[in-house]
């Protein structure tokens, strides 16, 4: 009966492909640049109601950009402030260690897809001789004591507190926002590109003109490379 419920990872696997950014040491503010981040910041605070200077605040403390809605969702669930939660992270404590030191259940990073289905990217602790599953799951929501063995890694709580974070502010599917993950980007540019629509379609358009130009330019150098060839044949025959 387990099988009738449970939805193996399909060849889309939500998050199984989702860049890295923790791992990759990314500088997001050289490939976004400084009014990026600052609409990040905006996009944040908006959607957790805290103002722009909190955020900051937050990031002096050395908590990385696409961490910072971690560290405000969690607060917000727990009824605590962002600085007793950035405490138990600078102490070491996973995002998994601190969601259980203030009672939260692994649910609430659950990112609903439809009424009946739920993306999980889990390690399910299964009890030897099996040890731990690594895998990503699609459960439906009825299973809720299978929803609840999850233990979730770092990577994946940021990729999913921000998942959540991204679909909901700008009500996009969570579907639409893991397929430009998928295409490399980080948070961050997705959020400045749903802020700046247009911005997209003329960074497409010039990239299209650059192509463009480059394609004339190897015309022309094949071109004058025929041409030579000609002339030193002609002189051969001389």
């Amino acid at each position: 009966m387990r099988s009738l419920f449970i939805r193996s990872a399909l060849a889309f696997i939500v998050l199984s492909s989702l860049v890295k950014f923790v791992d990759a040491q990314v500088d997001i503010g050289v490939s976004i640049g400084d009014q990026g981040l600052k609409s990040f910041y905006l996009a944040v605070g908006d959607h957790y109601k805290v103002p722009e200077k909190e955020v900051i605040v937050i990031k002096e403390r050395r908590v990385p950009d696409e961490e910072i809605p971690v560290v405000l969702y969690i607060a917000q669930m727990a009824r605590v402030t962002p600085k007793a939660v950035i405490d138990l992270r600078l102490i070491g404590r996973t995002w998994m260690d601190i969601t259980l030191h203030y009672g939260l259940s692994p649910e609430i990073f659950y990112v609903p897809v439809n009424p009946e289905v739920i993306y999980v990217p889990v390690i399910v602790e299964q009890g030897p001789p099996y040890g731990k599953a690594h895998g990503h799951h699609h459960f439906n929501r009825k299973l809720k004591r299978e929803c609840k063995t999850v233990v979730f890694r770092d990577n994946d709580i940021i990729d999913l507190v921000n998942l959540k974070f991204t679909s909901e502010h700008y009500r996009r599917s969570p579907e639409e926002v893991i397929k430009m993950r998928e295409q490399g980007k980080t948070f961050v540019e997705i959020n400045d590109r749903f802020k700046n629509p247009g911005k997209d379609r003329g960074q497409k358009e010039e990239i299209k003109q650059k192509k463009e130009k480059a394609r004339v330019r190897k015309e022309g150098r094949e071109r004058e490379e025929g041409r030579g060839k000609g002339k030193g044949r002609e002189k051969g025959k001389g």
